[in-house]
């Protein structure tokens, strides 16, 4: 097995009607529905953390690769959208986007290639591929890939 660069542990107790705590305490969020499925919006939802995370995430490494091929990254914006989309069986289906603006690249070829490069290295971009449909937005154009249609 390999060794892992970092671990965390969080636990919840009472699922999206509930409380949950990462094992060090800097977490501390209670958990409720989002409106739109009865809940009464009140605390902070699965949802809402997974775009937060992946977010975060996707900009670290971008900024990182940003490095590598000598771009300026350090100032890009993230904006994550986390969508739950019903099914027709009842159960429900994660889609999400990223609008990624890049301010101090101008040329629209570097800053796609630089989110595509990005979205390869990205944990939570790896960790969805093929299980989520993740749409990007690069400075205000749809980024298309073979593997991901451009957003409509």
């Amino acid at each position: 097995m390999t060794t892992p660069g970092y671990t965390t542990h969080g636990r919840v107790i009472g699922g999206r009607a509930g409380h949950g705590r990462t094992s060090d305490g800097k977490l501390d969020v209670d958990l409720r529905l989002p409106k739109e499925f009865g809940g009464d919006g009140a605390g902070t939802n699965p949802e809402q953390l997974f775009a937060i995370g992946h977010a975060a995430c996707f900009s670290s490494v971008l900024t990182m690769l940003g490095q590598r091929r000598k771009l300026e990254a350090a100032d890009v914006i993230v904006d994550s959208t986390v969508t739950l989309i019903p099914q027709g069986d009842g159960t429900l289906r994660l889609g999400a986007a990223l609008n990624v603006t890049l301010p101090s690249i101008a040329d629209a070829g570097q800053a796609a290639d630089l989110v595509r490069g990005a979205h390869e290295l990205c944990p939570y971009s790896r960790a969805t591929r093929g299980n989520v449909d993740v749409a990007l937005v690069v400075n205000g154009a749809p980024l298309a890939s073979p593997l991901m249609p451009a957003l409509e």
